[in-house]
Parts: structure tokens; C-alpha cells; sequence
């Protein structure tokens, strides 16, 4: 998956493709890989790298969503939990079940939780991936060491999906490519090419890195940017109105001392009406999430104050050991793109579900949802774009289609870039050589997670890894020094400092 070849095929070709896909997140990856592995002929374009927005900044669950329960969006819930048996039986290499807990101070807490997890269970039906349980105070603090015990009665222990969100999106990003789809990063659409009936028939895009600008024909086009929907769909219609609500979560990431376990914890509320989760994740422990209105998306988003000190004060009110702003690592923001709804009083009760709207010239735009239904998402665009473009009817196949897993890192390159982590330099190769990064951050946040779990390391690594690359993509040490720059003033938002 080399970017100077998919852009001599971009060249070359000169007929409309099929579909045209805008975002490199979940959802236009997905749409993507349904579309190509139909045999449809598929353009994907990204402003930036795969996963830079919200796809790169999830609590790292594939789950049904019990708060959805909560809330009685059961049809959410099941269509979630059908999801995450897909993506464990087609992703096992980044997708698996974790245990959780969620903590019980008092017997009416665990006759509810113990209730509502159940219904939780007979919902998953066939798709389940375990039965729920309740345990006693001395099982719940034997698989959580470090929760307070102090009034705890025990525990209810349910099972979900966690993964690697990057990791999952960078694969399907090569799967899709293995498929046939034309897939590129660094490459925004700055407008779209409009029949003389004002039908939109394909855009006009800037190649980030060069400045080179390609008019592009399609017969569809799909707007998936997720929290950049709206402003993409003005491009079509300027007088468009808003169809998604913005919401920030934050999450930070914490030594494994917090969590000395395997098994995860679920705080089921909290004073902002969401659910707090305390999770195993890379030999750490990541906290999360907030839900903040935000009135402008933001490809960096930075975590303000209160919502820091929200998590922390959530957090230590379970943990024996009470995290304190010394001890974050890392912590990130992501912006949730939510579905409008006009009586709503908080971001908190939008709807999790997607929409899609289909304008008067013509543009498609999916949003909403969230990551464990991109698939069934992806699915109902590439639905409704064949239709729209006149394409034969071809059945979607994703529920059975096995996600590529990583290819080996090789021996010789085996050294690792730093002690703390396990990432050598072979995956930096790997990465420019089979995964189309082409900045040092690509490297540290998304094709490994080095960025994420721990701030200060990465940019301590950022010079050998710029050194890599520089041989790797044949640049010269101007580029390796201004890439050392940008990544260090991209990590200042992951640090407190």
C-alpha cells in the first residue's frame, strides 16, 4: 500500500468510479471495504491520516452499550451486541472479550445491576460471549485488587469486546485496499463537481503534501467525516442546517498500578449522567469518559480542565490508590458527531444511532453511530449509494469477511524504541513501508499507540523514529527535523505541561 502508486492509479484512471468515500475513519473505512469487496470501484479520501479524529480517541470497547439500555434504546443495544460478535469472529487478532465488574455498594445495586446486566444477556441471545454473574465482596476484590472496599457488598461480572481502535482501522484500511479500493490520506476535498442540472458527479481535492489539486468523477459520493459532516455538507448546499451535535469525551491513562488486573471496571453512573469505565489496555490503565457540548470540531482536540479533574475525582472514588495529576501519562480528546434532536437537553441523550441524509444535489451523508456498528452502518450507505448511482445490486459481505491482521515485524529490526513500550523499529518500517504513514505522528499515535499511552516517551522516541523514516521515504534531515518539531507541539495536547 504504497501512496505514490495510488495516486499513478488515480491518475490513470479517468472514468467515473463508483463510489467516491470522504473520511478515513471508521465509518468511511467501512464503507470502503463493503463497497470494494462487492467488486464496486471505490475511491477513499482523507484529509488528514486514517483514524486522526474520533476513531483514534474511543474508550477502546466494542460493546452493546449499557447506558443504551439504560436509556431503553434497545434496538441499539441489540444491533450493537450482533456487531461486536462480528467484529470478534472477523477481527480475533485486535478484537477479544473482557471481563468486567461493575461495583456494588449496597444489596439494592446488585439486585438492579445484577437485573439489567441479565436483560443485557438475553438480548445478546446467540451472539452472547458470556453470561453474567453476581459475586460476593471477597471474589470481586480477589479480581479487582485495588477497588475500595470500604461499604462494597461484591459485584456484578458481565463480559464485552475491547480492541485497538488504530490498530483495527489500520487493517481494514489494508483490507480494504487488498479488496480493490483505492484508499488515500492527505487528500482534501475542497469541492465538488456539480452536472449542469447542479447534481453533484465528483470533487475536486488537494493532495496535502504536494499542493497538487485532482478533479475526481463519480457516480456517488458519500460524506462520512463524522464530526466534520456539516461542514462538508456545505460544501454541496451552503445553506444547509446542522444534523449533528458535538460532544467531547476525554480519557486518561494511568500506570497499571491502578489496575493491577485483567478484569475491567464499569462505574454504572456518575454526576454527568454518563458511565465510567476503568480499563486494562497495554499493560496500563486508561479512565474514561467525559460528555461535553462543544460548538466547533477540531482535528486536535484538547481536554479541558474540569474534565480532567472530573475523571480523576470519579476514578478515586472507586480506587484504593486515588490517581492524582502527577500520575496521568497521557490523556486524549475525542469529539463525539451525535444525531440532532430538538428536545434534548444534553449531549448525554442524543441518540448513539446513525442517520443518513441524501441532498438535493445528490450527496450522501452518514453520521452518528458509533464504532462497534460501523459495519451495519457502512453497510446501509453502500445500500443506498449503489441506488442512487444506478450500480448493479450486489449483496453486502462484510459480516463474513475477515479483517487482515499486521504483517510480521522482522528480526533484524527488532530493537525496541523504548524500554517502557514494546514498539522497535521494525514497526516504524512496517508502518511507511505497508501502512502508508508518512509522519512521524502517523507513527506514534496511530500505527503504534506510543502518543497515547505515555506523552513524554513519545516525543523522547520522536527523533529515532524521524531518523527511520527519513531513509525510509527517502527525505532529507530538514523534513526529519520539522517533522521532530510538529509531533512535539502535537504531543503538548497530550500532557499537562
Amino acid at each position: 500500500m504504497h501512496r505514490p502508486e495510488i495516486f499513478e492509479r488515480i491518475r490513470a484512471h479517468t472514468e467515473p468510479w463508483d463510489i467516491i468515500v470522504i473520511g478515513g475513519g471508521a465509518t468511511g473505512v467501512g464503507c470502503a471495504l463493503d463497497a470494494a469487496s462487492r467488486g464496486y470501484l471505490v475511491l477513499l479520501l482523507e484529509q488528514h491520516d486514517f483514524g486522526k479524529g474520533t476513531s483514534s480517541r474511543s474508550t477502546k470497547l466494542i460493546h452493546g452499550g449499557v447506558r443504551y439500555l439504560a436509556q431503553g434504546n434497545v434496538s441499539l443495544v441489540r444491533e450493537s451486541l450482533t456487531e461486536r460478535a462480528v467484529l470478534i469472529r472477523n477481527a480475533p487478532h485486535v478484537v477479544r472479550k473482557q471481563a468486567f465488574i461493575v461495583p456494588c455498594y449496597g444489596l439494592w445495586q446488585k439486585m438492579f445491576y445484577g437485573a439489567g446486566l441479565r436483560i443485557y444477556d438475553l438480548l445478546a441471545g446467540k451472539y452472547g460471549i458470556g453470561r453474567s454473574s453476581i459475586l460476593s465482596k471477597s471474589e470481586t476484590v480477589k479480581r479487582i485488587p485495588s477497588i475500595k472496599t470500604k461499604g462494597l457488598t461484591g459485584g456484578i461480572l458481565y463480559y464485552d469486546g475491547q480492541f485497538d481502535d488504530t490498530r483495527l482501522l489500520t487493517d481494514m484500511v489494508t483490507t480494504a485496499h487488498a479488496q480493490g479500493a483505492c484508499v488515500v490520506n492527505y487528500a482534501k476535498v475542497i469541492g465538488f463537481l456539480e452536472s449542469e442540472s447542479g447534481g453533484i458527479i465528483g470533487v475536486h481535492f488537494e493532495d496535502i503534501e504536494s499542493g497538487d489539486k485532482h478533479k475526481i468523477l463519480g457516480r456517488c459520493v458519500i460524506n462520512a467525516t463524522g464530526a466534520f459532516c456539516d461542514s462538508v455538507r456545505t460544501l454541496s448546499n451552503a445553506a444547509s442546517k446542522p444534523v449533528v451535535a458535538l460532544s467531547q469525551g476525554i480519557h486518561l491513562v494511568l500506570d497499571r498500578r491502578f489496575l493491577p488486573s485483567d478484569t475491567a471496571m464499569m462505574i454504572p453512573k456518575t454526576r454527568d449522567g454518563r458511565v465510567l469505565f476503568c480499563i486494562p489496555w497495554h499493560g496500563h490503565t486508561l479512565v474514561g469518559t467525559t460528555d461535553t457540548p462543544i460548538q466547533k470540531a477540531e482535528l486536535e482536540p484538547k481536554a479541558l480542565a474540569h474534565e480532567i479533574d472530573f475523571v480523576l475525582e470519579t476514578a478515586g472514588e472507586y480506587l484504593t490508590q486515588k490517581p492524582t495529576l502527577d500520575d496521568i501519562l497521557s490523556v486524549f480528546a475525542g469529539i463525539r458527531p451525535l444525531v440532532q434532536a430538538g428536545a434534548a437537553k444534553s449531549t448525554a441523550s442524543l441518540s448513539r444511532g446513525h442517520t443518513i441524509e441524501i441532498d438535493q444535489a445528490g450527496l450522501l451523508s452518514i453520521t452518528g453511530g458509533k464504532w462497534t456498528t460501523y459495519r451495519r452502518m457502512a453497510e446501509d450507505a453502500v445500500n443506498q449509494a449503489a441506488d442512487l448511482a444506478g450500480l448493479e445490486h450486489r449483496p453486502s459481505k462484510t459480516d463474513e469477511l475477515r479483517i487482515s491482521g499486521p504483517t510480521a515485524a522482522s528480526a533484524l529490526h527488532s530493537e525496541r524504541l523504548h524500554p517502557d513500550l514494546p514498539y522497535t523499529r521494525a514497526d516504524v518500517i512496517r508502518a511507511v513501508r505497508d501502512e502508508m504513514a508518512r509522519t512521524v505522528e502517523d507513527v506514534l499515535a496511530r500505527r503504534t499507540r506510543t502518543l497515547f499511552l505515555h506523552a513524554a516517551v513519545s516525543v523522547a522516541i520522536a527523533p529515532q523514529v524521524a531518523e527511520i523514516m527519513m531513509k525510509e521515504l527517502g527525505k532529507d534531515e530538514l523534513w526529519a527535523a520539522r517533522q521532530i518539531a510538529d509531533f512535539t507541539a502535537a504531543a503538548s495536547n497530550y500532557t499537562l505541561a
